[in-house]
Order: C-alpha cells, then structure tokens, then sequence
C-alpha cells in the first residue's frame, strides 16, 4: 500500500495544496511564494528521500506568518495521514547533520504524541527579508498535526542561514529513519499496541 497522502487548506489568508509521498526518491514540485521556504523544502524532500509538491499563497504582503504555520500544519496533516496506523515503521529517528560552521541534531519520535523542543537560537539578521524565527511557528504546526514528537537542537552556528539548512537536513534524515519500514518490527511498535 503507498504511503501517500494529498492535503488541500484553504483560510482567508491562505490556500494550500500538498502532496506527499514517503517512499518515493526525493522529488517534486515546491512554490510557496516565499523563496527560502521552497529552499528548505526542497532540500528537506532531497534529503529525507521524500516526494513532496506544495504549491500556496497567501497574504505575503502582510507578514510569511500565516504562510509559514499553515504549510507547517499540511506538512503534519500529509505525514499523519501516509504514516497510516504505524505498522513496522522503526518510530525513532535521529539525526546530527553539519552545514559548513553549522551543528544540528534532531530526534524523531512518531508516538502520536504532539511536543516541541526547539532549542535553537538566531541573530536579528532576516536572511533575504525572511525572519528566521518564523520556523518555531512552522515546526511547532508540524508537530501539532503530525502527532509526532519532536526535539531539535541547533548545537552551533554562525549564520542563520546555515544554521536553519542544519537543521531541516537533520530534520529530513531524523524523520526518513523514523518513519522507514523495518521488517524486525511486527505490527505497531509500542507495548501499548497503538500509536
């Protein structure tokens, strides 16, 4: 069975389409309208071996914001859905990823269980005219609808923009382990029976 998911979310600041597919070799199409969100999206499907399509708009002359949390919340939706009920997947995934001066290390865990630990720091600088802090806001989205939990700790850096490239390369390596099939794993790997 493919493990795929289309999500589609439309709010009087934003419409969204997404497509995802888990097992699919990274690929794809991403235009969000904002230029280092595809950047990082697109680097995320690479690295993460994930098929990912989005396409959005949104009230940009505004503020990224709502752009940024609402992709954020269809990125969670996509995986909730293509992850189905869990079966065999390893649930855990971590990883620790450099990018030039750059340290970041993420852990994954698919539990059904939504949390946020983002420990990651950045200078006032926008990188372009995007506001670096905007993607507490996408990944605290992500685990809210996702139900996964999520740590990610930024050990070093000096530019945002390589410390925000850290961290989603971890971030793509992290979940592609979690949610990876693993044929040592029968059934739903909890004790619970249930995730």
């Amino acid at each position: 069975m493919a493990r795929e998911a289309k999500v589609y979310r439309k709010t009087s600041e934003t419409e969204i389409s997404l497509e995802l597919s888990i097992d699919a070799p990274g690929g794809g199409d991403v235009s969000t309208t904002i230029p280092f969100l595809d950047h990082m999206l697109r680097l995320f499907a690479r690295h993460g071996f994930f098929s990912l399509s989005v396409k959005s708009s949104g009230d940009t002359d505004v503020d990224y914001h709502h752009l940024v949390e609402d992709v954020g919340i269809c990125l969670g939706r996509a995986f909730k859905e293509a992850t189905g009920d869990k079966q065999g997947i390893n649930r855990y995934g971590y990883a620790v990823v450099p990018m030039d001066e750059s340290l970041s290390s993420v852990s994954v865990d698919v539990s059904g269980r939504p949390y946020l630990v983002f420990n990651a720091d950045f200078d006032s600088k926008n990188i372009r005219d995007f506001d670096p802090f905007l993607f507490l806001e996408f990944f605290k989205a992500f685990t809210d609808h996702s139900g996964i939990t999520l740590h990610v700790n930024l050990e070093y850096g000096k530019s945002n923009h390589h410390k925000i490239e850290a961290i989603f390369k971890a971030f793509a390596q992290a979940l592609a382990q979690a949610v990876a099939v693993n044929e040592k794993v029968k059934g739903i790997p909890s004790t619970k029976g249930v995730l």
